[in-house]
């Protein structure tokens, strides 16, 4: 899973956790797996639990991380890395959404697309790409994140389509939250704070994703 270190990425991974599945958990800073990996081994110590602390956001490191996990039998591929950026195109700081498009958009499919190739015939497995509410409508102060997370959208519901004119094993799954309190919301705006409440009527909190029945509910299948 990769953005497990915090928010729905880590609580998505103590839903399995719960379900007594081990858990390969990658995010760019060792320190902030070190955490969650010592958390959920203290709930559920007989799993095992291995961390990959890489930047993905490098094309060629997740092309490397990919061939570092081919020891294993990846059951569940979850892409979860990813971040949003709130700002008028005519405003927007390039140099971010250059990373954000690439972690949103080119290494979600490169990522995808090398699982769907080994494991489209295993019984069992499935593909969980992270989209957004965004991902199916325009938030005018968000143009660029909404684009690519209808790409996320529409990529995924797509490969699904493809799976199953395959007759093929594997099933692709879209997970689509609406605003979510994480520390999504800071990154987004640029801003050391940000507050959920001030901002939404209604949102989200990261424990509900913790709840294995929620994680299934939440998923839009195709």
């Amino acid at each position: 899973m990769t953005g497990a270190s915090s928010g729905i990425g880590y609580a998505t991974a103590k839903a399995f956790a719960k379900r007594k599945k081990n858990i390969i958990l990658v995010a760019r800073r060792e320190n902030n797996l070190n955490d969650p990996k010592r958390e959920i081994l203290q709930e559920i110590p007989e799993l095992d639990i291995v961390i990959k602390a890489v930047d993905v956001s490098i094309s060629q490191n997740a092309h490397q991380l990919y061939k570092e996990l081919n020891s294993y039998q990846i059951e569940t591929w979850i892409n979860n890395a990813g971040f949003g950026s709130y700002e008028s195109v005519s405003g927007q700081d390039l140099e971010k959404i250059e990373t954000m498009l690439r972690l949103n958009v080119e290494v979600l499919t490169i990522f995808s697309s090398l699982y769907v190739r080994d494991y489209k015939d295993v019984d069992g497995t499935q593909l969980i790409n992270i989209s957004s509410a965004g991902g199916y409508t325009i938030v005018p102060t968000a143009v660029t994140y909404c684009a690519s997370k209808i790409f996320v959208s529409v990529f995924t519901e797509g490969l699904a389509h493809e799976l199953k004119a395959a007759n093929a094993n594997l099933q692709a799954k879209v997970l689509a939250p609406a605003a979510t309190k994480t520390e999504f919301g800071k990154v987004a705006n640029n801003t050391s704070e940000y507050d959920y409440d001030k901002i939404f009527s209604t949102y989200h909190t990261s424990t509900a994703f913790q709840k294995s029945d929620t994680v299934c509910k939440k998923v839009r299948l195709k």
